[in-house]
């Protein structure tokens, strides 16, 4: 058993490493099983657990890590391992991404990702969970979505060691039409029903997902709750707003972060773009940073004939992201109809940064009224070309009266750790439960 502790840097890269363990004056600890978790790279998602490390020993609760060995991520970087507070206790399990590493020419047996690619993390996991629990005796268990192998963990030990469990979906899991192979959604939703037996609480990251929830399982509604994600200031710290522009005399809107085709699906705005330089409208050059499908970005780019006002960014590290947002003349953010109780994570960051944000999203959905209650009217649907158009002539014309910017009171209330308190206050009421069995 190897536990990582007052070096992170050097424990998130040699599993095998053995750290003394921290001494510690926290009331209660936690074990926060997380999939997304530093080293991993170009993911957003790390935020939400990284956030809630950081903060919840202001409230009384240890975190304890139980993640993946980092074989299994396809990218790493150690740009956030300088956020690991120095006595973190992290443990990660054997792990293996089916597609990379149990392949014959590419083909690997179905059973194998489901429900996703990384089902082998399931034993090892489950059994350097219960040497953790039986060592360090957490009050709570926690286990995060949107890798679904991190619920079956969590369901494992809470079996085992009889302690709550709280089963963060973020996000909805088994929805009308997706996923779309019929052999994963059965396995998604038989995780959702084992939860809804064994969790002691669901939570989520948006109001529409809770009410798709209770919807579906109105017995336990009770159960549900909703935290949202957020940002986090430390990270913004030194960070300056302004300087020089991106982009010298063009105005830049940037996009931070994964195009996705379908969820995201950049088509109309690209048709919008085309209508607005055929306008005449002021010189724009639309960024893309980390969109990962470039290859989608540069063809639309071409059927539009818009090359010259779209830019095209690979991935920087964390913090250096948060400095060019700061830099934007205005941050856009894409949602499509068909998440509308889900929000961009991203969305937090740029309400923080205080920059003009533009929304292309469903006005139904959970990002628009997001956006409406920060006080930013800068809206169009995601697949309207003649509503983006008009919404690219009024930011760049700086269209009189349209609110852009979040109001200081959103900005305040969507911090990091005032999440992580009101995750405090939950896992009090949780960790008061009676246990569901001996442990073993």
């Amino acid at each position: 058993m190897s536990y990582a502790g007052a070096s992170p840097a050097h424990a998130e890269h040699d599993p095998r490493r053995v750290v003394a363990l921290p001494t510690s004056t926290a009331q209660q600890r936690i074990l926060l099983i997380a999939f997304h978790f530093p080293p991993l790279a170009g993911s957003s998602g790390i935020q939400r657990t990284l956030g809630f490390v950081r903060h919840l020993p202001a409230f009384g609760w240890e975190p304890i890590v139980l993640s993946a060995h980092p074989r299994a991520y396809e990218r790493t970087s150690d740009d956030l391992l300088h956020a690991l507070p120095n006595d973190l206790i992290v443990k990660r399990a054997p792990a293996w991404d089916t597609s990379r590493h149990l392949s014959i020419r590419g083909r690997y047996p179905g059973t194998f990702a489901r429900p996703d690619r990384w089902l082998s993390w399931w034993p090892g996991a489950v059994w350097a969970g219960m040497q953790l629990i039986r060592r360090l005796q957490p009050s709570v268990i926690w286990s995060t979505y949107p890798i679904a192998t991190a619920h079956l963990i969590g369901a494992s030990l809470a079996r085992l060691s009889g302690l709550p469990w709280i089963a963060d979906f973020r996000d909805p899991m088994a929805q009308d039409n997706y996923p779309t192979d019929g052999a994963v959604w059965r396995r998604f939703k038989a995780i959702e029903e084992r939860a809804a037996t064994r969790a002691a609480a669901w939570v989520f990251t948006t109001p529409g997902a809770l009410r798709y929830y209770r919807q579906r399982y109105p017995e336990i509604q009770t159960r549900m709750h909703v935290i949202e994600n957020g940002y986090d200031e430390s990270m913004f710290d030194a960070l300056r707003p302004g300087g020089e522009p991106l982009i010298p005399g063009r105005y830049t809107l940037l996009h931070s972060g994964i195009v996705y085709p379908s969820e995201r699906d950049p088509t109309a705005l690209f048709a919008a773009l085309h209508r607005y330089k055929a306008g005449g409208g002021p010189p724009l050059t639309l960024r893309f940073r980390a969109a990962v499908h470039d290859t989608l970005l540069q063809e639309l780019a071409g059927r539009y004939g818009v090359e010259d006002c779209v830019d095209i960014q690979p991935a920087i590290p964390y913090r250096a992201a948060l400095a060019e947002m700061l830099r934007a003349d205005a941050l856009l953010i894409m949602q499509a109809s068909n998440c509308n109780d889900q929000i961009p994570a991203k969305l937090y960051e740029y309400l923080r940064a205080g920059r003009p944000v533009a929304g292309l999203t469903d006005p139904a959905g959970d990002t628009a009224r997001t956006l409406h209650a920060a006080g930013i009217e800068a809206i169009a649907p995601l697949d309207d070309s003649d509503a983006i158009a008009s919404l690219l002539h009024s930011l760049t014309g700086r269209r009189a009266g349209l609110r852009t910017q979040a109001t200081a009171s959103a900005i305040a209330g969507a911090s990091r750790r005032g999440r992580t308190e009101e995750f405090a206050r939950l896992l009090a009421r949780v960790a008061a439960c009676p246990p569901c069995g001996p442990m073993p």
